[in-house]
């Protein structure tokens, strides 16, 4: 065997099945010598109970000496049947192996009653509960955060951003959801705050631009008409507009606001079911979408975001980790105290499990099997007899032990009866 090939463990293991198979061989031989001696050497009765126990002994360990090597070698090289079992036969203890381990450890009822005894969802609950613990959490959180952000290519996302975000809105017609959203406004009557600000501001426009509107009149006025005529015509131009703009911000019930809310109910209506203005309003949208502004934002939405989340991952005080932790205790408080939280949790554990072995039990079954058969016979015999030979050498060990108490047992009996 190639020593450099072994692990320390495996040459504790070497060490160990050596000074056993010493153990065993030193029995024999030592069984043997009392075998000869006495078998030389006549003296008194009792050296005839020792002479039938060696011999005896001899043979329990020369048979359980054919009987464990042959496991892993054929003795001497000959072509024993039935011998170097582990070599010549490993497919078939692989398959055996998988179908063993698929019985007994992969089936479903097994499955679920060892995670159900484990209480998997209570352990983690009391150690999550724990603010240590969650903060551990927390900052392995934000170094894999740091190194999904830093790994992934600016340009790749931004790609998939415009992808999955102007794509999105070029391939949804917009008239549609904004006239049902629309209605939803108007039904409500959460558009009324927003006209309320249209008339102040128009009210206090009218208001502030006297003279502009004079002007605008005398502008439009014929050139034959006197200045005199032109400012008073203006100021009661004037007058009116700001009595009409002072009677829309002060009656919630003026006719103009009646017809506001006709027009933007019916606005509301056509979005929906009117070709020409649903067909105006996509040509908006490819104007608001292809708007240099607009793209320029989508373009930098990546890069802000990806700033942000770094600096609230590398920051312990940042909002994002405060929230983190403050989740992962309290779910940890819920596993730890709520039987319902616990048992929803164990369910999804359990039905999971169940579900990987119940479907996937073939798959990993082959993993055993696909790799006990890739393995070269003569090294895996070698490395089972590491694993397991030091104690098959007490096979050994009983074999001569046990024959010689037979063989004292049967003399005795012979000697008695005869």
């Amino acid at each position: 065997m190639d020593l450099e090939r072994l692990t320390a463990a495996e040459l504790v293991k070497r060490r160990a099945l050596r000074r056993m198979k010493a153990v065993a061989v030193g029995l024999l031989v030592f069984a043997a010598i009392v075998y000869a001696l006495t078998g030389v050497f006549a003296g008194p009765v009792w050296v005839g109970y020792v002479h039938a126990a060696a011999e005896a002994s001899m043979v329990g360990a020369l048979a359980d000496c054919s009987a464990v090597p042959p496991l892993f070698r054929r003795p001497l090289g000959l072509p024993i049947p039935h011998t170097a079992l582990i070599p010549n036969r490993k497919n078939l203890l692989g398959a055996s192996l998988g179908d063993f381990v698929g019985s007994n450890f992969l089936s479903e009822q097994v499955v679920r009653d060892r995670l159900h005894r484990a209480e998997i969802s209570k352990r983690v609950g009391v150690w999550l509960s724990q603010r240590d613990n969650a903060q551990r959490i927390t900052s392995e959180f934000s170094n894999l955060a740091r190194g999904l952000v830093t790994v992934l290519r600016d340009e790749d996302v931004q790609a998939v951003v415009e992808h999955a975000v102007v794509q999105r809105l070029m391939a949804i017609p917009w008239g549609p959801p904004l006239g049902k959203l629309l209605g939803q406004v108007l039904a409500d009557g959460s558009h009324h705050k927003l006209v309320d600000l249209m008339a102040d501001r128009a009210y206090e426009w009218v208001r502030d631009n006297h003279e502009a509107i004079k002007r605008i009149v005398s502008d439009r006025s014929p050139s034959w008409s006197p200045k005199f005529v032109d400012s008073i015509l203006g100021e009661r131009i004037y007058n009116e507009i700001l009595a009409f703009a002072w009677a829309m911000k002060t009656d919630v019930n003026h006719p103009m606001r009646d017809a506001v809310d006709r027009f933007l109910i019916d606005f509301a209506g056509d979005l929906q079911t009117d070709p020409l203005t649903m067909e105006r309003a996509e040509q908006v949208k490819h104007q608001v979408l292809t708007h240099p502004e607009v793209q320029h934002v989508i373009g930098t939405t990546w890069a802000n975001a990806k700033r942000m989340l770094l600096d609230a991952a590398e920051d312990p005080s940042s909002e994002l980790r405060r929230r983190v932790l403050d989740g992962l205790i309290s779910l940890g408080v819920r596993l730890e105290s709520d039987d319902s939280t616990r048992s929803k949790v164990e369910g999804w554990i359990e039905g999971g499990a169940a579900y990987v072995v119940t479907h996937y039990r073939a798959e990993i079954l082959t993993l055993i099997t696909d790799t006990i058969e890739r393995w070269d016979a003569e090294e895996t015999s070698r490395k089972i007899e590491l694993q397991v030979g030091r104690d098959l050498q007490f096979i050994r060990i009983n074999g001569t032990v046990v024959g010689a108490l037979a063989g004292l047992v049967i003399y005795t009996c012979s000697q008695l009866l005869f």
